[in-house]
């Protein structure tokens, strides 16, 4: 059975040139499909690692009670040295978390950005912060630094500028990366400045805490919510930024879902009307193989198999479409009250999760004319009825 599964897979795929246009019917429905689906779902997938990559297992956020974002916390001086001599705290980062409206560079309309007021506490409590164009702020000037993200989306940014926010001119002396991190989105300036530019006094909207050991995280959580003096919560960078990705990359991927289940109905309607001609076109051929002695099992199975590598084939290509256009392709979406520079990140799963998907399409495409051609009563298909 596996000789006659060979010689007849072998032949049919040797013949796939004489068939090239409705053959390329499948191959280019499938790789529209992965295609689709996999530059949806890299999308979600950059946005996540936008927010993600930058945490810090050993780093905890602390919010006002009931506050879902930066933007809604406040917290006061007296809270933050509360904090900053719990047990288990070695270093705390009072911060201020503002939006500013700077210009996309593309089509030129307006956006959301952070502008972060920070002191030197909040470089130390994140290494992976390099300045690598231009030099830091300095303290108590009206001068901010860029994350790279955000001077690849928004215009006006570049190191030299001067930035318009309030009443107050902002040079723009310094361009930074963060590991890839969401800080790459904001705009950061001394903590001083910022208070006294956005009129906010003496209040934060957040803290960041190094702890001294993780595990006793749950220990320094309770410890907060049991202090009546506190009206505040601790969470992970690692809970937060996961809790901040999971809206939006849950819609982004049932969007992407739906897309591409869509077009893969379409996909696999094309599929079953090219099998379908491809076996009807050489139902004497496969007549005059059967009564040469070959069995239906071998036939069905090397039409599937017929179907099974036009998938691939229509796989890989979609797959090596978007790994080619969209791996590392720049954007920004809202989180919350301000917008987030992404990458699309074309991960091997998501590739292997079109493959999949390509290879289920074309197993349903294929399956129905391969019952078909075996189901065909010899003498019928013999006499080309």
């Amino acid at each position: 059975m596996l000789g006659q599964i060979g010689e007849i897979t072998l032949m049919n795929l040797r013949n796939v040139a004489s068939r090239l246009g409705s053959s390329s019917v499948i191959v280019v429905g499938i790789a529209g499909v992965v295609a689709v689906l996999v530059g949806l779902l890299s999308m979600a997938s950059g946005f996540t690692a936008a927010l993600t990559s930058g945490a810090d297992p050993s780093r905890a956020l602390v919010l006002r009670g009931g506050s879902t974002s930066e933007m809604s916390s406040n917290l006061s001086r007296e809270e933050a040295n509360i904090v900053s001599q719990l047990e288990g705290i070695r270093v705390v980062s009072p911060e201020l978390f503002v939006v500013v409206d700077i210009l996309k560079r593309s089509g030129g309309t307006p956006a959301n950005v952070v502008a972060r007021g920070v002191q030197q506490a909040g470089f130390d409590l994140r290494p992976e912060l390099e300045v690598i164009q231009g030099r830091m702020f300095e303290p108590g000037r009206t001068e901010i630094i860029v994350g790279v993200k955000a001077n690849s989306e928004f215009a006006g940014i570049d190191v030299g500028d001067t930035l318009e926010v309030r009443d107050s001119a902002f040079e723009v002396v310094g361009l930074f990366t963060a590991g890839g991190g969401a800080h790459e989105s904001e705009l950061w300036l001394d903590l001083p400045v910022a208070q006294n530019g956005f009129r906010r006094g003496g209040t934060f909207t957040s803290m960041r805490a190094q702890v001294a050991d993780v595990a006793r995280i749950p220990e320094i959580k309770q410890r907060i919510a049991d202090d009546p003096r506190l009206d505040l919560t601790l969470s992970t960078e690692d809970e937060f930024y996961a809790e901040q990705a999971q809206g939006r990359t849950q819609l982004i991927n049932n969007f992407g879902y739906v897309v591409a289940t869509i077009m893969a109905v379409g996909a696999v309607f094309a599929a079953l009307n090219t099998m379908y001609s491809a076996v009807s076109t050489r139902s004497v051929e496969i007549a005059t193989l059967r009564a040469l002695g070959f069995g239906a099992v071998p036939v069905v199975v090397s039409v599937m198999i017929e179907a099974l590598v036009l998938a691939m084939l229509g796989g890989l290509v979609g797959g090596a479409l978007v790994q080619v256009f969209f791996d590392g392709f720049t954007a920004s979406t809202i989180n919350g009250f301000s917008q987030v520079a992404f990458a699309f990140s074309v991960t091997p799963e998501l590739l292997q999760l079109g493959i999949a998907w390509a290879l289920g399409l074309g197993l349903v495409g294929g399956l129905f004319p391969a019952l078909r051609s075996a189901r065909l009563p010899i003498t019928t298909a013999l006499r080309g009825e």
